[in-house]
């Protein structure tokens, strides 16, 4: 009866162990099938990337440095054509907006005798500016523009208040303008 009773709680132990087993090798049935399709959907994937690398290189196209000239010098050519149509608007507007000071001539005539007429001709805002620009783009290394008697106060002001301009530290008769373009 005491070895009927242990080989009942041994075969009890067994049917357990089996029962742990068989759960544990499902589970890792489950895992393998899923890692198989992980593993078949990534070499999918490879495939897929080398038949995609194999076209691009059937696709290549040759370099050529005439080509690439040609590209540059279209590229110039509109680079140049936008230039010129900002310079035009910029002049319409600045022409609008801010024309050239002119007294009328009763106030000239009461202000000012034929003898003490002004020598120095007053430039425009539009062509302050350009100077400006141009001074820029010519000699970056030495911006600065000096204030002449041609240059009407109240514009250098202006720009200066404004952040267009800068004048030099060390001399207050010269500005230069703002470095937009860095």
């Amino acid at each position: 009866a005491l070895g009927k009773e242990e080989l009942q709680k041994v075969d009890h132990d067994l049917e357990m162990v089996l029962s742990t087993v068989q759960s544990k090798n499902k589970k890792l049935k489950e895992d393998m099938k899923r890692e198989q399709q992980w593993l078949d959907e990534q070499q999918q994937l490879v495939d897929a990337l080398d038949v995609t690398h194999e076209e691009m290189k059937n696709q290549v196209v040759q370099f050529s440095e005439k080509r690439a000239l040609q590209e540059l010098k279209s590229k110039m050519l509109k680079i140049r054509a936008y230039k010129e149509e900002l310079l035009s608007a910029l002049g319409e507007f600045l022409e609008e907006h801010f024309p050239l000071l002119e007294e009328d001539e009763s106030a000239k005539k009461k202000k000012k005798s034929p003898a003490e007429e002004p020598t120095v001709q007053l430039v425009t805002l539009h062509e302050i500016l350009e100077r400006l620009i141009n001074k820029l783009m010519s000699t970056p290394h030495e911006p600065y523009l000096t204030i002449n008697d041609s240059f009407w106060p109240p514009y250098v002001e202006l720009l200066l208040r404004y952040g267009i301009a800068l004048r030099h530290p060390e001399d207050p008769n010269r500005i230069r303008l703002e470095a937009f373009h860095q």
